[in-house]
């Protein structure tokens, strides 16, 4: 099991709490670093002292986004008639500043991914101008867009069972025999995985020799 840490939120901090808590996150991933391969920040949906410095410590910011124009909207405006994106908005404002950070303070660059999640398995104009949107983002902001995970029952039916698409699915842990839908979730995991860079290369041509097998 992962260790966990939580960083509580002060209502009105003062510049000397500001300082003290950016100084004990980073010396908490600067020691859980030195531990683990994988450190995860998951950061509140609104903007804080403390967010701003996860933000400014990640190798890899992972920003997951539904298909929809109203959460696209915390990355840019678009006009209204053709889509087309007019400006950025205040998180895309913040990352920018993040990754100032992080090339001053620690020499370091950030891999920013937005993860276009629960997605629709079927094709709709909603998703392709969405996806032409968030294209023209990526070449303005500096990240790469890639598809997450799609809408799918499976996911809600492993979390009671405390199981996630990666687990090893048998009978004796699922109840019942694995089904297509639970080896298509999976290789979706593994190839999100491959792409953020957490996981091995999983190919298109693998996938479908695994589900074939399973078929």
């Amino acid at each position: 099991m992962p260790e966990h840490f939580c960083f509580g939120k002060l209502d009105h901090p003062t510049a000397e709490d500001e300082a003290a808590g950016s100084r004990a996150l980073e010396k908490t991933v600067e020691m859980l670093a030195g531990r683990y391969g994988v450190v995860v920040i998951d950061t509140p949906g609104h903007d804080g002292y403390l967010t701003r410095v996860a933000h400014s410590l990640a190798d890899t910011l992972i920003t997951p986004l539904n298909d929809s124009f109203v959460d696209l909207d915390v990355l840019g405006t678009v006009d209204p008639e053709t889509f087309r994106i007019t400006g950025t908005s205040h998180y895309a404002d913040m990352v920018e500043v993040a990754r100032g950070r992080r090339r001053q303070l620690y020499q370091g660059t950030t891999d920013w991914i937005v993860l276009r999640n629960r997605l629709s398995t079927l094709g709709s104009r909603n998703k392709r101008v969405v996806g032409e949107a968030l294209q023209q983002l990526s070449q303005r902001l500096n990240f790469r867009c890639v598809d997450g995970l799609a809408e799918r029952v499976i996911f809600r039916e492993f979390y009671p069972r405390g199981l996630t698409a990666v687990d090893d699915l048998d009978e004796l842990t699922l109840g019942t025999r694995p089904t297509m839908s639970h080896v298509t979730a999976r290789l979706e995991m593994l190839k999100l995985l491959t792409t953020i860079g957490l996981g091995n290369v999983t190919t298109d041509v693998e996938i479908a020799e695994r589900q074939q097998a399973v078929a």
